[in-house]
């Protein structure tokens, strides 16, 4: 599970060639290094709704070579998997961005008319969502240039892009990447790749109710690396593996590994990358299991990764698994002092609102670390997520335990890139204000922190009940995300936090973080939509349901109070302690939705306070925001390793470089890392 970063407003806060060892140059296109960290600029660009950020990787002149290796290895293994994302994300997605690409490096006419800014605009929304849908919403991204003209730029530059692949650029076909519209079929509606065009939902339950584990207690992860699809009527999965789907790039991200595996920190570590290199060649399941048990307990070491097909958000029914790799060096500092969460975890199962019967009696094998990313690729980048906890199978949770992480040099660049100077419109009064300013980082931290370490690790599902895809389908994403964001709010407004020494002030600490919550929740992340949609992304539904079940049910006692001042709406909380009963009555009947794969309550709380939005503060919200010209979505570029060697081909050293561009970062990946063919 990963945690998506909220907008909280806080005022302080000719072109495919393989890539190899030896091709140092192809990497150090377009970059520069950087030595002083005072001055290091952490903003690169800004279009349409996005703006794309640099960070920084602290530590790196502390690691030693052989520790550089194992980054330089392993950020070279998510690179090469790059296209599979573009690939799962549409079927269509690398046809079109070879030859977008193509025009955008090639067209030598007039690049100061309407026209090719819009083109430029456009390339750069597709670059930043990996394929032709937002990277949010999951509608797909209409062009603002028409197609005589995009026939005109592929005429000037000898570039084919013809059929389907052309006209869904500008037509309604494939419209939402993933569609979660109830009463529809989701499957066959949702252009994402995972499935044939004509699968349909009851296809995909129909052929996993016939799949049986071999341990019903350890059930696999069935669908998580594969495609279904139809040949000639019968439904057949296509395998992610070496000499499957996706072989060319798996043949290379195996490649990487091994060179990883190589120069590991220890045993342990050396065994897990072993173990994922085995699943990439013969994609079976158990393997995976497998990986995950000794990846959990490979808790060792100054380096970590992710690597894989994992996380299911993009599936509508949740079997597949997106690819995505993050690289990461340990911060020694922040790790020491939030270890104590881990530590104390059975404290906070043992002290939670949940029902008995759903409480973990024995919370094992929770590690949490603060993490700097070194390098992220699939579906963590350009977009990434500030916090992971993993594996996501259930019971691997809880016979061995989980990693949680916080991307501290992530969270790091977004509140040093520049204040949006929105707070400051949305807060109630100057109480709110000040509050936000003085504790809203320390409790956004916090609340990554208990989301992944707490959230994600407490509970249990009762005996014989399966998997969440399966019990809660298309609501299973939010329902969790939800619930891991619903112990983070109940346990912040608690003295134990101070008691453990994470604050000094827990009170504080709470209501700023409960404000921000309330806040954005009601009206501030409204500014991603547009008017008359619905919410649909799994996170900013799940803020949602909650801050509008807590606004309805709290209504009696006038628990947040809808204030209206100057033709302006306002959310203020009015009493904290009974919000903060309010939050753990929401989490006991949410651990109970969870742990009882009770689907009709799970419909009602996400249809009933999720998904629908009230259009007059929608419109409100977005006239509001008008005077601000920070985009409301941010990503980033990555920082460029580049391999130093000698006479004899021997690394020597690898410096940290950083893009100047959005668009060079873009082309060179392209160039070094296009794997895979324009069909899949």
């Amino acid at each position: 599970m990963k945690l998506k970063f909220i907008l909280v407003l806080c005022i302080v806060t000719s072109f495919m060639f393989s890539c190899g060892e030896d091709k140092k140059s192809d990497n150090s296109e377009n970059t520069s290094e950087v030595t002083k960290t005072n001055d290091f600029n952490y903003n690169v660009e800004q279009f349409a709704d996005i703006k794309i950020l640099r960070y920084q990787i602290p530590g790196w002149e502390n690691l030693t070579l052989k520790e550089q290796k194992l980054v330089y290895y392993l950020t070279q293994a998510g690179l090469s998997g790059r296209d599979i994302i573009w690939n799962q994300n549409y079927r269509h997605n690398l046809k079109i961005r070879k030859a977008l690409e193509h025009v955008y490096a090639n067209y030598n006419g007039d690049k100061s008319s309407t026209d090719w800014k819009a083109f430029e605009t456009y390339m750069k929304r597709v670059w930043f969502s990996n394929g032709i849908h937002h990277h949010y919403s999951n509608d797909k991204i209409k062009p603002e240039f028409s197609s005589d003209y995009l026939k005109g730029l592929l005429t000037d530059t000898d570039t084919v892009l013809e059929g389907e692949a052309f006209d869904v650029i500008f037509n309604d076909k494939d419209a939402k990447k993933v569609n979660l519209t109830k009463d529809v079929d989701n499957v066959l509606l949702s252009a994402v790749n995972f499935y044939g065009p004509d699968v349909t939902t009851a296809d995909v339950e129909s052929f996993y109710k016939n799949k049986v584990s071999p341990n019903p207690e350890k059930p696999l992860s069935y669908g998580l690396n594969s495609q279904l699809v139809k040949e000639n009527g019968v439904l057949k999965e296509r395998i992610y593996k070496s000499g499957g789907l996706y072989g060319e790039a798996i043949d290379e991200i195996i490649k990487w590994l091994e060179l990883a595996k190589g120069v590991a920190e220890n045993k342990a570590q050396g065994d897990a990358l072993g173990l994922l290199i085995d699943y990439y060649k013969t994609g079976d399941l158990q393997t995976w299991d497998d990986y995950n048990v000794a990846w959990t307990a490979a808790t060792e070491g100054n380096i970590d990764y992710i690597n894989s097909f994992i996380e299911v958000y993009n599936d509508p029914v949740g079997y597949r698994g997106s690819y995505e790799t993050i690289v990461q060096i340990k911060d020694f500092d922040m790790s020491q002092k939030m270890a104590v969460l881990s530590e104390n975890a059975q404290w906070f199962e043992d002290n939670s609102p949940l029902m008995d019967a759903h409480k973990k009696k024995n919370v094992v094998g929770v590690t949490y670390k603060v993490v700097n990313v070194a390098g992220e690729a699939g579906d963590a980048s350009p977009s990434t997520p500030i916090g992971v906890n993993l594996p996501n199978a259930n019971w691997i949770r809880a016979a061995v335990g989980s990693k949680s992480v916080s991307l501290g040099n992530i969270i790091n660049s977004y509140n040093n890139s520049g204040s949006t100077g929105r707070l400051k419109e949305f807060v109630h009064d100057d109480e709110e204000y000040e509050l936000e300013k003085k504790y809203g980082q320390l409790g956004d931290k916090l609340h990554t922190a208990l989301h992944e370490v707490i959230g994600h690790a407490s509970g249990q599902l009762n005996p014989g009940v399966g998997e969440t895809k399966e019990t809660l389908k298309k609501y299973a994403s939010t329902l969790e995300e939800g619930r891991a964001d619903l112990v983070g709010l109940y346990y912040l407004y608690n003295p134990k936090l101070q008691e453990l020494g994470l604050v000094d002030d827990w009170k504080s600490v709470g209501k700023a973080a409960y404000d921000g919550y309330i806040r954005n929740g009601l009206m501030t992340q409204l500014i991603r939509l547009k008017l008359g949609d619905d919410v649909e992304e799994a996170h900013m539904v799940n803020r949602q349901w909650v801050s509008a079940w807590a606004f309805e049910k709290g209504a009696a006692d006038n628990v947040i109070d809808k204030v209206t001042r100057d033709g302006k709406t306002y959310f203020n909380i009015t009493d904290y302690d009974k919000l903060h009963e309010l939050f753990g009555q929401l989490l006991r009947e949410t651990q109970r939705i969870k742990s009882e794969g009770d689907y009709k309550a799970v419909e009602a709380l996400v249809e009933g306070y999720g998904v629908k939005v009230d259009q007059d503060i929608h419109a409100e919200v977005l006239e509001r925001n008008k005077q601000f010209t920070s985009a409301p979505y941010s990503g980033f570029v990555n920082p460029v390793l580049v391999a130093e060697k000698d006479d004899n081909g021997e690394i020597t050293a690898i410096k940290v470089t950083q893009p100047e561009t959005f668009d060079g970062q873009m082309l060179m990946y392209s160039k070094n890392y296009g794997f895979l063919p324009e069909e899949n």
